[in-house]
């Protein structure tokens, strides 16, 4: 199962940063917060990737065009005709496809252009700026137990998302973008999505938050994974800085992988 990154947007409450560099190549750690986001899936054995670039994605194709030189020690012996020497050469169990999706293109608009890269398949996708303890296996098997067209992660941060309105049986009754209400369920992102989904996009001008999700709320086919456990988006520099202070501190749930 292919899994889908949304790292096009141009980032900008993170600007101190993102004029620099796409919100998805920002780094926690010492590593960007996409690469934390691919071991998520990796660790649950989901290893084909497919990143919608649009803001400054050549550094996004840059980087793992070049993965090898900055994940590991490197000697440059210019006395030896140039030579460079890759020592404890880091390898990912990863094949990564890389799409231009476009500068200004929406959500909805950017899965629209990887279609031909899915093809008629179940797939995984989410933000390329939030991180989770999630288990994907159990929201993969959450997701075909409940047959539905799209399973959205919910999580309850505060009054600072969108909202959403979630009836029985974990189903989707009304899908609301940037609401105002406190409390509730928000789109943490961490989706399932048959391919059912590209029928409802239209053109790069479709935000995959609104008629898409809309409609699927509306036809009963949207369902959330109601998760308790921790999530946590890389909006602000507030942000980076609380995750980044988990990091130093050992704390940071999303890291199984060591």
């Amino acid at each position: 199962m292919k899994v889908v990154i949304l790292a096009g947007g141009f980032g900008t409450r993170i600007s101190e940063e993102s004029h620099l560099r796409p919100k998805p190549m920002i780094e926690i750690g010492d590593a960007p917060i996409l690469w934390h986001i691919m071991k998520i899936y990796s660790y649950y054995g989901f290893n084909d990737f497919i990143i919608c670039c649009g803001y400054k994605g050549d550094i996004i194709k840059e980087y793992f065009a070049n993965y090898y030189l900055h994940r590991s020690d490197i000697t440059f012996d210019f006395s030896n005709n140039n030579e460079m020497i890759v020592h404890n050469n880091i390898a990912e169990p990863w094949r990564v496809t890389v799409v231009d999706t476009g500068l200004r293109t929406q959500t909805g608009g950017r899965i629209k252009r990887i279609q031909k890269y899915i093809g008629d398949e179940t797939f995984l996708c989410t933000y390329g700026d939030g991180v989770s303890d999630i288990d994907i296996t159990k929201l993969v098997e959450f997701h075909k137990q409940h047959g539905r067209q799209a399973t959205i992660t919910a999580v309850q941060p505060g009054n600072k998302f969108g909202v959403l309105d979630i009836g029985d049986h974990e189903i989707i009754r009304k899908f609301t973008e940037k609401g105002k209400e406190e409390g509730g369920w928000i789109n943490a992102g961490f989706m399932v999505l048959e391919p059912a989904i590209f029928d409802l996009i239209d053109d790069d001008a479709t935000i995959l938050e609104r008629v898409p999700f809309e409609q699927l709320a509306e036809n009963e086919e949207l369902v959330a994974y109601k998760y308790d456990g921790f999530w946590q988006c890389m909006d602000t520099q507030r942000d980076k800085f609380y995750l980044e202070r988990l990091i130093e501190e050992g704390k940071a749930p999303w890291i199984k992988w060591t």
